[in-house]
């Protein structure tokens, strides 16, 4: 630290100064700090907002277009099935099944109706037993599990 002597009207007085080449230490990890902060928080606002949030409208339609067309349906159902074998796989601790039934179903949700992955993708963002909206569109996904059991 470096001590300066300062006469103000006829009075010398003690300042404490910092050393400057401190100041510029503190300044540069400041700089550091917040570069580090927007490379981080940037990516990370821009794809909370890229993310559309899922609406029960949304939910209403994918049902719509799948119950709509025989063939959809069946492939719906088909995913159902798939993900109740891979259930009593992952019981049975059956890793290799429960890896390849999750692969084909992943395969069938893109093919059945790009808004069924939309929809499906987006409602992982949300808890069905916690979140009012959850819960009113996994109900509205129950008619067409309705329609598998005919």
């Amino acid at each position: 630290m470096i001590l300066r002597f300062v006469q103000y009207q006829g009075q010398k007085s003690e300042v404490a100064c910092c050393n400057p080449g401190q100041r510029w230490d503190v300044l540069v990890n400041v700089k550091v700090v917040v570069a580090i902060l927007l490379m981080v928080g940037v990516p990370v606002c821009a794809q909370a907002q890229s993310v559309p949030r899922v609406s029960k409208t949304d939910a209403q339609r994918v049902v719509e277009i799948i119950s709509s067309d025989n063939a959809k349906t069946q492939a719906y159902c088909d995913i159902q099935n798939l993900s109740e074998q891979m259930e009593q796989a992952y019981e049975e601790r059956n890793l290799k099944l429960v890896g390849e039934l999750l692969q084909k179903i992943d395969t069938m949700r893109k093919t059945l109706v790009p808004e069924y992955a939309a929809l499906i993708d987006r409602l992982k963002l949300l808890d069905p037993e916690n979140d009012k909206l959850g819960a009113e569109i996994m109900f509205e996904l129950t008619a067409l599990n309705r329609l598998c059991k005919r």
